[in-house]
């Protein structure tokens, strides 16, 4: 009796195919690129759509015959700026429908669990979506942002959160189409449906909401979200959905196979980070990249290591604004902390190098940093046989190369997790924040909506949850200083002008000067910034757009107690910390020059 049914399991596997939904944004029947050309609403007021960013959930599709066939526990994510607007979906039965329905945000159980139960890549992943509030707890399930043009002609932003159980937004259409092998259903999202009626506030500066209990304006959004999509077609995927990631070759592990495995242990409650297959962490590994971190022998005239510009004691980053080089020139940006890189996309101020290991070697060639021939480097290196013993311990072989030298330097670097501050302490409730702490950290994660009674300092729109950053490029309004572009620069879009990577908080205290040119001495002169100092121009992110021309005006008390909270950010192992120095010189066997951290 057991075998037709087996028959029958094995024969739905068979018939499974994979789903793709792509998703369009448009202006009123017209592709909408994001960021977008000025449009406008009803109102006449002109306005560019900057970001359009959502989870997508709950897929079912209609039978002919009135049954659905849920695809629960598959998710997506779309992002229109980054092109990311298709959502893959796998097992799904072949046949004939009469419809789908999707929604816009997540079930309870996903919405409120903890983050850090999705692996590196997923859709649900904060690193992979950046749509996550974690303290606050729940996703974002829609962000829609962008700046406008009031009738005096200044600029300003909007930022529409939609989230909360209350606010997710389910689509259904009706259309017969048939499912084979490999489907692709495409269907658009007409964002003037949602704009259009929509009259930009020009007196209070607080066009935003985040969903809250006491907030009309999501709940007249979410529905207008529902209403603006539209079918376009269902047809056969042109290549499968999955094809790319299935053939992909598993990357070669470059470590030696008899190393001594290294942990890397995720804190709890912090998203998973996508560590290099290739390069995984091990004793051997991670004590050579702390040698050489230390080395002055990989700078070009032996005069300058890793850590003369990022100190050890300063969570590796410099008490200047500009580090001088090997040759004595000072750099074009500020040396950045180089702590819980594990867990950021891309490197660099303008994110240039993809990953750690480019990122050393970068420094290394660059001709006002160590000004080094990377190839030369390694000979130097290899003229020592401890230093030749130590690459045969991390790599297998004592054979010294530039690639290696940043493989060592990128196990290192990725070892320096900070998840032990007394702000760590006081979640885990080892310890209690003062009452001006708490204070700070409650503004610090409050949005400036005026409108609605709420004075917070907006911090957590870019640096939120654990890791303090959403390591995403914008410009924050800086006053313009000399020719740098920022990630114009990489990019050549004059959207990405003066755009830099949101640096991550943890340790500020300890890693002034701030900005990516060094200009504010003190975290006072920061707060200063974001309250009233914001410069308005074309590419200014419209979370700091939205604020009034005067600023928030916080008053003094509340940019002290903001300062107070900065300060509960910093992990003692990196704040004057001696367990990272090199070893005594006697114990390096006369290698050769060596520097040690600046002071």
């Amino acid at each position: 009796m057991r075998f037709p049914v087996l028959l029958l399991f094995l024969a739905t596997r068979l018939a499974a195919a994979e789903l793709t939904l792509t998703i369009t944004p448009t202006w009123q029947g017209a592709p909408l690129a994001v960021p977008s050309v000025p449009v406008r609403n009803k109102s006449d007021q002109s306005l560019r759509v900057t970001r359009i960013a959502a989870i997508v959930s709950g897929v079912a599709l209609g039978r002919p015959d009135g049954s659905l066939v849920r695809l629960d526990g598959q998710y997506g994510f779309i992002d229109a700026e980054s092109g990311r607007v298709s959502v893959a979906l796998r097992e799904v039965p072949e046949g004939d429908y009469a419809g789908i329905e999707f929604q816009l945000g997540l079930p309870p159980v996903a919405n409120h669990g903890s983050p850090d139960v999705w692996p590196a890549g997923h859709p649900l992943n904060p690193l992979v979506n950046g749509l996550h509030w974690n303290w606050s707890g729940g996703y974002v399930f829609l962000a829609l942002e962008g700046r406008w043009r009031t009738t005096a002609g200044a600029e300003r932003g909007f930022s529409y959160h939609l989230a909360t159980d209350a606010r997710v937004m389910t689509m259904r259409f009706r259309s017969d189409f048939r499912i084979g092998h490999d489907t692709t259903i495409a269907l658009a999202i007409d964002v003037a449906r949602i704009l259009r009626d929509q009259k930009l506030a020009e007196d209070d500066g607080s066009e935003t909401t985040h969903s809250g209990s006491n907030d009309t304006l999501a709940p007249q959004l979410a529905a207008a979200v529902e209403r603006a999509w539209f079918w376009l077609e269902a047809k056969p995927t042109a290549a499968p959905a999955f094809a790319q990631a299935n053939s992909a070759k598993p990357k070669k592990t470059i470590a030696n196979a008899s190393a001594t495995p290294l942990a890397f242990t995720v804190p709890a409650g912090w998203p998973q980070p996508a560590l290099p297959a290739d390069n995984p962490l091990t004793v051997e590994g991670v004590a050579l990249g702390r040698k050489l971190f230390h080395d002055a022998q990989l700078s070009g005239n032996g005069a300058q290591s890793c850590a003369n510009c990022h100190d050890p004691a300063r969570a590796f980053s410099d008490r200047v604004p500009f580090s001088r080089g090997a040759d004595g020139k000072p750099g074009a940006r500020n040396a950045q902390p180089l702590v819980n890189l594990a867990w950021n996309p891309a490197f660099a101020w303008d994110g240039s190098q993809p990953r750690i290991r480019d990122q050393a070697l970068a420094a290394m060639t660059n001709p006002i940093e160590m000004h080094a021939d990377a190839a030369k480097s390694a000979a130097r290196l290899a003229t020592h046989d401890h230093i030749r013993a130590d690459f045969a311990a991390a790599f297998g072989t004592p054979a010294i190369t530039p690639e290696r030298i940043g493989l060592a330097l990128e196990q290192f670097l990725l070892a320096q997790v900070s998840a032990d501050s007394r702000f760590d302490r006081a979640l885990r409730r080892e310890t209690t924040l003062t009452a001006d702490e708490q204070r700070g950290f409650e503004l610090f994660m409050t949005e400036f909506d005026p409108a609605r009674g709420r004075r917070g300092a907006d911090c957590f729109h870019c640096h939120g949850g654990p890791l303090f950053s959403d390591f995403a490029f914008k410009n924050n309004g800086l006053a313009v200083r000399g020719i740098d572009r920022g990630r114009e620069k990489l990019t050549a879009s004059a959207c990405d002008l003066d755009k830099f990577k949101t640096p991550s908080l943890r340790n500020v205290a300890v890693t002034a000067p701030y900005m990516h040119d060094g200009r504010f001495r003190t975290l006072e002169e920061v707060v200063a910034h974001y309250d009233h100092g914001v410069v308005r121009n074309a590419t200014l992110d419209p979370n700091l757009a939205k604020h009034p021309r005067a600023g928030m005006e916080l008053p003094a008390a509340d940019q002290r107690a903001l300062v107070v909270f900065l300060r509960t950010l910093t992990d003692a192992r990196f704040e004057g910390s001696r367990s990272l120095r090199p070893p005594p010189r006697g114990d390096r066997d006369g290698a050769g020059p060596h520097s040690s951290p600046s002071q």
